[in-house]
């Protein structure tokens, strides 16, 4: 009986523990840029998503993921301390596309209470 009891105390005192760790919570500028209308001639394009972590622990990007291998997303792999601001940085290259309208997404994996986000970039390339 003892045994159950202190059994007991140590998992009501590990989830405690737990629920008094903060979260990470991540904040962007803006979650979506539009490049507008560009030549094919300048098919290279980059944006960087810039962000702070407004949470009370660090905030790690574990994965950035594009929906295209014309998208390119770089990203710190060290962990943003609360407070602290970080940067995405998304290339866009169009060359060998074809022309018109793109959207494209960059799904980003955190240690966020809500762990997927996800960016978007836009714009109209023309010949």
């Amino acid at each position: 009986m003892k045994k159950i009891l202190f059994g007991l105390l140590l998992l009501m005192g590990g989830f405690s523990l737990a629920q008094a760790q903060g979260k990470a919570e991540i904040k962007f500028e803006k979650t979506s840029h539009n490049f507008g209308t560009f030549a094919e001639a300048d098919a290279v394009k980059t944006f960087i998503f810039k962000f702070t972590n407004v949470g009370d622990a660090p905030l790690v990007i574990h994965q950035a993921v594009a929906s295209c291998g014309c998208t390119v997303p770089e990203y710190t792999t060290e962990p943003i301390m609360p407070g602290a601001n970080g940067e995405i940085k998304v290339t866009y290259n169009g060359k060998g596309r074809y022309p018109g309208h793109f959207k494209k997404s960059i799904t980003l994996r955190t240690n966020t209470a809500n762990e997927l986000m996800r960016l978007t970039i836009e714009g109209d390339m023309t010949k």
